[in-house]
């Protein structure tokens, strides 16, 4: 299956306005920096779909893109850029958790991007577990695979799959050059 289709719909920055109808909801899901815009881009094949931005934390609301006119990519804010104030990093942390734990939006499956280079760090850690626990499907996108050569790439891989268990699904990709995007595209559009 391919994208034939995207569109912005709305951004929400709490839980009024959250878009719940029957059709499931894809959430990406990061620490700030780790190119979550930019893996939504590439996955639709537009550049500008989801607002980027070199500067880290830009991401402050719920942002829903309709998909082939069946499905939800939910962009989550990106989470932990320091020079933030801890108290909007908690409001975000949230945020984010509040989207996730409700139990309003009909969460068909996570995506938890890292960037390959850095691997997992706690806000990663932290997701993960409150997948599991909710029983949320989730895979790990590994992005900005492009900056590793490739004993690196194998290195960082086998540490993330070491320590979240070799269960989860991991996807090697880079948003720059489209590495790894049909792989990840087959995943979450099922």
């Amino acid at each position: 299956m391919e994208i034939t289709s995207a569109q912005f719909i709305r951004g929400v920055v709490g839980s009024h306005n959250l878009l719940v109808d029957e059709k499931p909801q894809v959430a990406f899901v990061g620490r700030s920096n780790v190119g979550k815009s930019s893996v939504i881009n590439m996955l639709v094949g537009q550049k500008s779909l989801v607002h980027s931005s070199s500067t880290p934390g830009k991401t402050q609301e719920i942002n829903f893109f309709l998909i082939n006119d069946r499905l939800y990519f939910v962009d989550l804010p990106g989470y932990g850029y320091a020079k933030t104030g801890l108290k909007h990093r908690e409001k975000l942390r949230r945020l984010i958790l509040w989207y996730l734990i409700s139990g309003e939006a009909p969460v068909s499956k996570v995506v938890v991007i890292t960037d390959a280079k850095a691997g997992l760090r706690d806000f990663d850690r932290e997701m993960i577990g409150v997948l599991q626990e909710y029983e949320h499907p989730f895979v790990i996108a590994a992005n900005k695979i492009d900056k590793l050569n490739q004993k690196e790439l194998h290195r960082s891989l086998k540490l993330i799959s070491e320590e979240i268990g070799d269960w989860v699904k991991i996807f090697p990709i880079s948003a720059k050059t489209g590495k790894g995007k049909n792989a990840l595209l087959k995943e979450v559009l099922l």
